[in-house]
C-alpha cells in the first residue's frame, strides 16, 4: 500500500508556490508582449538596417541561456549598480525582457504575413497609418501570431522555473524544498506535474477556442 509523508499544510505549500509561478509569468508575459509589439512595430517601420542595434539587443536575450541572464542580472543589479531589488523584482525584469525577445519577432512575422497590397488598399481609401496598424494590420496579424504567442506564454511559465536562482520560490523550488525533506522525489514531482498541467491548460486550451472560431469567420 502507498505511503507518503505528504500533508495537508505541504500542499498548500506547493499551491502557494504554483501561485508565485503564476504571479511571474503573467507580470513577465504581460510586460513583455507589451514591449514585443512595440518593438515588433519598430522593427518593421525602420526595416532591417536601421532596426539593427534593436535586433541585436533582442539577439542577446534569445541567446543567452535563461539561466545565465538571471545570475548576471543579479549580480549586475547588486554588485555594479548598487540596488537592493528582490529576487523577484530581477526574476520579472529578465522574464519580461526574454519574453520581449521572441514577442518581437513573433509580431514582426504577423505584420510581414499582412499583404501589401491589402495594407495599400487601406491607404488608398484615406486610413492614415494609425488607422491602418488598428484596423487592417494588427486584427490580420493577430490571428497569425495567436498560436506562436501562446507557445511563447506557456514556455515563459516552465522557464519560470529557473527563477529560484534569485531566491524566489516558485513552484519548483517548493518541490524541490519538500524533497529534501519528505525524501520522496518521484511522488512530489508528479504532483508537481500536476500542478503545471493545471496551470498551462487552461491557456492552451483557450488559445486552441480563438484559433479555431477566428478560422470560422
Amino acid at each position: 500500500m502507498f505511503d507518503t509523508a505528504l500533508s495537508a499544510a505541504d500542499l498548500i505549500f506547493l499551491a502557494k508556490g504554483a501561485g508565485m509561478t503564476i504571479v511571474v509569468t503573467a507580470i513577465s508575459v504581460t510586460i513583455g508582449t507589451l514591449l514585443g509589439i512595440l518593438f515588433g512595430v519598430i522593427r518593421v517601420q525602420l526595416g532591417a538596417v536601421l532596426a539593427t542595434p534593436l535586433t541585436f539587443f533582442l539577439d542577446i536575450f534569445r541567446s543567452v541561456p535563461l539561466l545565465i541572464q538571471l545570475v548576471l542580472a543579479n549580480a549586475f543589479m547588486g554588485m555594479v549598480l548598487r540596488l537592493q531589488l528582490s529576487g523577484f523584482t530581477i526574476a520579472c525584469m529578465v522574464l519580461s525582457l526574454y519574453t520581449a525577445a521572441y514577442c518581437t519577432e513573433i509580431v514582426r512575422s504577423g505584420i510581414d504575413a499582412v499583404p501589401a497590397t491589402t495594407r495599400r488598399a487601406a491607404r488608398s481609401l484615406g486610413m492614415s497609418w494609425l488607422q491602418d496598424m488598428r484596423h487592417i494590420v494588427m486584427p490580420l496579424a493577430t490571428r497569425v501570431a495567436l498560436p506562436s504567442w501562446i507557445g511563447l506564454a506557456l514556455g515563459v511559465m516552465k522557464d519560470s522555473a529557473l527563477v529560484y536562482v534569485v531566491q524566489v520560490t516558485e513552484l519548483l523550488k517548493s518541490t524541490q524544498i519538500l524533497i529534501t525533506r519528505l525524501q520522496e522525489p518521484l511522488f512530489l514531482l508528479m504532483i508537481c506535474g500536476a500542478f503545471y498541467f493545471l496551470i498551462s491548460f487552461p491557456l492552451a486550451r483557450f488559445g486552441g477556442y480563438l484559433e479555431k472560431r477566428w478560422s470560422n469567420d
